[in-house]
């Protein structure tokens, strides 16, 4: 069996620049949600002072995540914001007062066996920063070790212009190399598998330069086609494995983890230092200077976007990480959050929707679906309302990469029919039980 897929541009254009720090930015806002899961509870109140690092949202319940405080200053307010989801999320705006003084809470937590390992990553406030923000520590957190077959390390990065994740590899080798000792001895885990794409020969190097003493690190090389990046195609790619639908994958014998939040991790374990600030790549066709920054989590966009010398053009579209899977946000205002990896500013000729025309039924989008659905077919149950045939026809297996817009030859809207199916299918099913 071979998974589909598509060839797409690499825009790669900030791989060789080295992450700057950008200056503390005079307010942030940090939402008490930046991952999948509950909110945070909320810790602080306004005119409460705050220093980096200290916790100011309290992980509620099995998959949520803790917040931490990015700068030292007072809490100018608590607020709500709409999330991409369009749910209302609580938030601390934060004056900040330019000091950056640490909590005293920062130390180096103890590790000595597994609980106590999972304990470290959650208190660290690690999530998934690929993307999906889910809670590390619930990952990690495999109730029988032994179903362990290897740790799939996601370093594809296979969407175009972000290179997050590059530098990391590139900057941070000890701390990617922290982290794998760490599973390694607190998870008793044989096998490291580092997925990574063809287009990054430094980082290839480096990777191979890690792991060339240690036989349980297998570098894997992988085509550049998108999305390779994805957890079920990087599963399949790297182990030959099939995550049945619905299944995890834990179930096949796989732990996925991406390679920022890996070297996070094995930072954290050193420091004490939880998950404050983000390396972010900002580019795109109306930027002037495409570049990596670092930045505190909760910087407004506007803060961001001076660092890389401003804009050359009028944003018509600003996105949340790359163009294939991205968020558009709706204003300059929007915080950076734990999981995000790019900001891309699009000019007016870059974010210009194509005229969409009838379908011809090619089967171009079928035949480059990772997951081999078909999108004529849901497009049409969709259109008529038929959710048992959406169930048939698997739409909430799609993980929305957009494969099939990209190849769709009529430009249809082929992956937000997709999402809008999934809605729609998930309200069906909620009225078969009663919800």
């Amino acid at each position: 069996m071979k998974l589909h897929g598509i060839k797409i541009p690499h825009l790669k254009n900030t791989a060789d620049t080295v992450p700057i720090h950008i200056p503390v930015p005079k307010t942030v806002t940090i939402p008490m949600s930046m991952h999948i899961g509950k909110p945070a509870e909320i810790l602080v109140k306004r005119g409460d002072n705050v220093k980096v690092g200290q916790l100011i949202g309290k992980a509620d319940g099995n998959i949520s995540a803790h917040i931490h405080s990015s700068v030292s200053g007072t809490v100018q307010k608590i607020d709500q914001m709409i999330a991409s989801n369009g749910a209302k999320i609580t938030c601390a705006v934060i004056d900040t007062d330019g000091k950056q003084e640490l909590s005293e809470t920062i130390k180096p937590p103890p590790v000595n066996d597994f609980d106590s390992f999972i304990s470290a990553v959650k208190e660290s406030g690690a999530v998934g920063l690929g993307g999906a923000g889910f809670p590390s520590f619930a990952k990690l957190n495999v109730n029988d070790l032994s179903k362990i077959q290897a740790v799939v390390i996601n370093a594809a990065e296979c969407e175009p212009y972000i290179t997050s994740d590059t530098r990391t590899m590139l900057d941070k080798t000890q701390y990617i190399s922290k982290g794998i000792s760490a599973i390694k001895k607190y998870m008793n885990v044989k096998k490291f598998i580092i997925g990574i794409e063809t287009n990054k020969p430094a980082a290839i190097a480096k990777m191979r330069e890690l792991a060339k003493n240690d036989n349980s690190i297998e570098v894997m090389v992988l085509p550049s086609m998108y999305p390779q990046g994805g957890e079920k195609v990087l599963v399949f790619n790297t182990m030959k494995k099939i995550i049945p639908k619905g299944r995890l994958p834990i179930d096949v014998g796989a732990v996925v983890i991406n390679i920022t939040t890996l070297a996070f991790i094995g930072e954290y374990l050193e420091t004490g230092i939880p998950l404050i600030e983000k390396c972010i790549t900002i580019d795109g066709s109306a930027v002037k200077e495409p570049k990596n920054v670092i930045a505190p989590i909760g910087t407004h966009i506007k803060d961001l976007i001076e660092s890389a010398g401003g804009l050359k053009y009028e944003p018509a579209k600003i996105i949340y990480g790359g163009p294939m899977m991205g968020i558009a946000v709706p204003s300059m205002n929007e915080p950076v959050l734990k999981n995000t990896n790019a900001v891309i500013f699009m000019d007016k000729k870059e974010a210009q929707l194509p005229e969409t025309t009838a379908c011809i039924n090619c089967g171009a989008c079928l035949s480059h679906c990772p997951f081999m659905l078909d999108p004529r077919s849901i497009a049409l149950a969709y259109k008529i309302g038929n959710a048992e045939e959406l169930q048939k026809l698997c739409v909430d297996m799609c993980m929305e990469c957009g494969c099939c817009s990209y190849v769709c030859p009529a430009n249809r809207p082929l992956v937000q029919t997709n999402k809008l199916a999934k809605i729609k299918l998930r309200e069906y099913l909620n009225s078969k039980k009663g919800v």
